[in-house]
């Protein structure tokens, strides 16, 4: 009699076992055995194969229960668990057989128990590959990366990792296709979330900031060097800016869902010195004596 393998010990669960144990179980095993954390290991390399193929079974209902029903038939007969046998072709005679059909995937041809009646030939069926599956994973981006696109690795709950050229202008919220990189060959969808950036804040395809200025560049105006997501770019600052003042630097934001490029909305916020040296304070009192300026006078005047 041929061996069958127990798919429960090699996830280390037991066939009691939730979906979501069986779920955990494979993604701890998964990351332990990875190939791109055990290079060259080929104990890691067959692990990581039979964790595989243990969970394809066992993550779905229908198998699960086929399996479960196999398993109870084959340890009446006096089969042995604990063997590297898969159910999936009980009544191979040879060891040539048992190696080409190792896997549902690796063979054209198995033979169903479902087809076999006492007293009937056994009658070999074509093999289905199990119906793809469509998976969603989340991917965080720094602003940088969503706006530049380009190449970047992820890995995925399952254990693979993936290298994927992102394309430029992600937003929030977006999902980004994968096709055949799902279970089974199903799609797999990336859904982005674009991290907060101290600086910058992306509203639709606008890019809001604030700048601070000094007093004196409030009063003189002048050329100013501000930050954009392309980089610095300099602006003029007109005389006499007040702070919470708005300037617009066109076609300096974000990438819009269209595809067009949004405005940069630069708050100007004037900001005093909490120490100043003997020389600017100088320098102020005499500005003191000789300023017209006076921002108090229509108070005073409605007052009284």
């Amino acid at each position: 009699m041929q061996n069958l393998r127990n798919y429960y010990e090699i996830l280390g669960v037991t066939n009691k076992a939730s979906s979501d144990e069986v779920k955990r179980a494979y993604r701890s095993l998964a990351r332990k055995y990875h190939p791109d954390r055990n290079p060259g290991n080929k104990v890691a390399e067959e692990k990581f194969k039979d964790i595989n193929e243990a969970y394809e079974v066992l993550s779905d209902a229908v198998k699960r229960s086929q399996y479960d029903q196999f398993s109870q038939a084959w340890s009446k007969k006096g089969g042995d668990k604990n063997s590297r046998y898969s159910p999936f072709d009980p009544f191979s005679s040879n060891n040539d057989s048992r190696r080409r059909t190792a896997t549902a995937e690796r063979t054209s041809q198995r033979v169903d128990v479902k087809d076999y009646r006492p007293g009937t030939t056994r009658r070999a069926r074509a093999a289905t590959r199990p119906s793809g599956r469509d998976i969603e994973a989340k991917l965080t981006l720094p602003l940088s990366k969503a706006y530049r696109g380009g190449r970047e690795r992820i890995r995925l709950e399952d254990g693979r990792s993936l290298e994927v050229d992102m394309p430029p202008g992600m937003f929030d919220g977006q999902k980004i296709r994968l096709k055949g990189q799902g279970m089974n060959g199903g799609d797999l969808y990336l859904k982005i979330t674009v991290a907060r950036h101290p600086f910058f804040d992306v509203q639709d395809s606008d890019i809001y900031c604030q700048v601070p200025i000094t007093p004196v560049e409030a009063v003189l105006g002048g050329a100013l060097e501000v930050p954009t997501i392309d980089g610095l770019v300099k602006m003029t600052l007109p005389p006499g800016v007040r702070s919470g003042q708005r300037l617009r630097l066109a076609n300096k934001g974000y990438i819009g869902k269209t595809g067009d490029r949004g405005d940069q909305l630069v708050e100007i916020q004037v900001i005093t010195p909490r120490e100043i040296t003997e020389k600017e304070k100088e320098l102020y009192l005499k500005l003191k004596k000789i300023e017209t300026f006076k921002p108090r006078q229509n108070i005073t005047k409605s007052l009284y």
